[in-house]
C-alpha cells in the first residue's frame, strides 16, 4: 500500500472528552447584625469620658458662687491650685529648658523632659477675648444676667493665655463689672477668690478701673 492510500485510508482519531467543571456559584453574603446597643454603664462612661472637670459648688450659705462650677485638681494641676490659695499665680514650667507650659502636663512639648517647676507670675495681663454668655444658662448663672467669661494673654508670657472672669473685686459677683467696660487689650490684674468648697480660683480685676 503506498503512503497516499495510507494517509487517505487513516480515520481521525475522535477527540477526547474534557470534563469542564462549572464555577459554582458565589454564596451571599450574610446580612449583617444589628448593633447591640450600649449598656447604661458604657453609656455612662463615655458622658463621664467627654465631660469637663468641673463640680457643682453645693454650698448652701449666701454667696456670689454658690452653685457655680469648680475645678477639680489632677495630679498635674494640682499645684496651680495650690498656689492659688496662697494667693499666688504660678505656671508650670520646664526644668529642662525653662520653657512654660500651661495647661499643665507631665512632659515639655520641646525637649521632652519629665522635669518640672512652677515658677511665679507677676499676674498680670491683658484681655485677649472675651464673651458675655447668653441663654439658656444654668441655675446659678441664670441668677447672674450679664457676667462674663474672659481669656487673660499673661504679661509674663503671651503665649500662655489663662480663661476667668472679670470681676469688680475677688469676691465680687460675676456680674459686677459693667459688659460695656470690657475691651480687647484692657490691662488686668489677678485677684483671687476662695470659692465654698475650698478651692481658690483666680479671677481678673482691670488694672485701671
Amino acid at each position: 500500500m503506498s503512503t497516499h492510500d495510507a494517509v487517505e485510508s487513516a480515520e481521525p482519531a475522535e477527540p477526547a472528552e474534557s470534563t469542564v467543571t462549572a464555577p459554582s456559584a458565589p454564596s451571599a453574603p450574610s446580612a449583617p447584625s444589628a448593633p447591640s446597643a450600649p449598656s447604661a454603664d458604657s453609656a455612662e462612661s463615655v458622658r463621664n469620658a467627654m465631660s469637663p472637670i468641673v463640680t457643682p459648688a453645693t454650698d448652701n450659705r449666701p454667696d456670689s458662687t454658690a452653685g457655680l462650677l469648680l475645678p477639680v485638681a489632677d495630679d498635674d494641676g494640682a499645684p496651680f491650685w495650690e498656689y492659688a490659695a496662697q494667693g499666688e499665680l504660678r505656671i508650670q514650667a520646664c526644668s529642662g529648658c525653662d520653657e512654660l507650659r500651661f495647661p499643665p502636663r507631665p512632659c515639655c512639648p520641646h525637649c521632652q523632659s519629665f522635669a518640672a517647676h512652677w515658677q511665679r507670675m507677676s499676674g498680670r495681663g491683658r484681655i485677649w477675648s472675651y464673651v458675655l454668655p447668653h441663654p439658656p444658662l444654668l441655675p446659678a448663672y441664670a441668677a447672674l444676667p450679664g457676667y462674663n467669661a474672659i481669656v487673660v494673654e499673661l504679661a509674663d508670657a503671651p503665649h500662655i493665655r489663662l480663661v476667668g472672669n472679670l470681676v469688680a473685686d475677688a469676691d465680687a459677683p460675676l456680674n459686677s463689672v459693667d459688659p460695656a467696660r470690657l475691651r480687647i487689650g484692657a490691662p488686668v490684674k489677678a485677684a483671687f477668690h476662695t470659692a465654698p468648697g475650698g478651692v481658690t480660683v483666680p479671677r481678673w480685676l482691670l488694672e485701671r478701673p
